[in-house]
């Protein structure tokens, strides 16, 4: 189901960077964390990059993925003791706060394995009173670009000292409509996730696939393209980056699957009971038979 836009218009168009942060207690500790993920990992990357494979032989972890993911770990829970923290490379810790960090100290493993620059770090702060993310942040460091978002107070991508408010762009014709996707790692998700896509392509303008979801949910706030789905993602993958989308105008649509195969939409308003109802006729709900990899 849809969950409306939310796109604050009583804020100035440009800040500073330390007022934005100020506008949640939560904002700046997920700044400065990372920040310092993201430049660890921008510069300190090693010649003899050590890599290992989790789900399939496609399905990358590398050193730095871990020891990001442990930096992280140090700085948010080196200041908040008690809250918990969930990463994508193993780290599930309850929280005693109703605080929990969700982070993903390397989205775009691949990406980064290649030295290709779409890779990032995300941070994002859920509060279990509220039920909802309350602050998101993204870094990418080798496009010089970091975004922040926090609930209510809207998304903002972050030039040096300067954060300038973003909004999605408009777009009410799905056939003009630049969307962007992902693949899984599975050969049985790739076949069933290529079907849909064959399908989808002769209804809208192209499609972009940056390889980082968190560059995905971006670029979408940015105005670069006017939605982003994909299938099976997992709570890191989204938790900072759906927050910034949604707080720069995107209507978000859960369209299910569960944990592991999580369906998520997210476009401009105007196309998006179109796209999503092209999405559902194109079989982005049908079953995946179990890989034999």
């Amino acid at each position: 189901m849809a969950q409306a836009a939310t796109s604050p218009t009583f804020e100035q168009p440009v800040q500073t960077l330390a007022e934005v942060l100020s506008w949640h207690p939560l904002a700046d500790l997920a700044w400065r964390a990372a920040s310092e993920a993201a430049s660890f990992l921008h510069t300190q990357r090693p010649d003899d990059l050590s890599v290992e494979t989790k789900s399939t032989p496609t399905d990358v972890v590398t050193s730095m993925d871990k020891a990001a993911e442990h930096l992280l770990y140090e700085r948010l829970l080196g200041e908040r003791p008690g809250d918990g923290l969930l990463g994508e490379e193993g780290t599930d810790r309850p929280s005693e706060t109703g605080i929990r960090w969700v982070v993903d100290p390397l989205d775009g493993t691949v990406n980064y394995l290649y030295k290709i620059p779409h890779w990032g770090v995300s941070v994002a702060a859920e509060d279990d009173d509220l039920g909802e993310t309350v602050v998101g942040v993204v870094i990418t460091p080798e496009t010089g670009e970091g975004f922040v978002g926090i609930r209510g107070r809207g998304a903002w991508q972050i030039t040096g000292d300067l954060a300038e408010r973003l909004e999605v762009r408009e777009c009410s014709d799905v056939g003009q409509a630049m969307v962007a996707t992902g693949f899984g790692y599975s050969r049985t998700r790739r076949r069933a996730q290529a079907e849909v896509l064959r399908t989808l392509i002769t209804s809208v303008r192209d499609i972009r696939r940056t390889g980082c979801a968190v560059v995905d949910f971006a670029w979408l706030a940015q105005g670069r393209t006017d939605a982003y789905y994909e299938r099976g993602l997992n709570p890191w993958d989204v938790a900072a980056g759906l927050l910034i989308a949604r707080e720069a105008g995107s209507v978000v649509s859960d369209l299910g699957g569960g944990p592991g195969s999580a369906t998520f939409l997210a476009c401009v308003p105007g196309i998006a009971r179109e796209l999503e109802e092209l999405l559902i006729d194109a079989g982005i709900h049908q079953e995946e038979p179990e890989d034999n990899e």
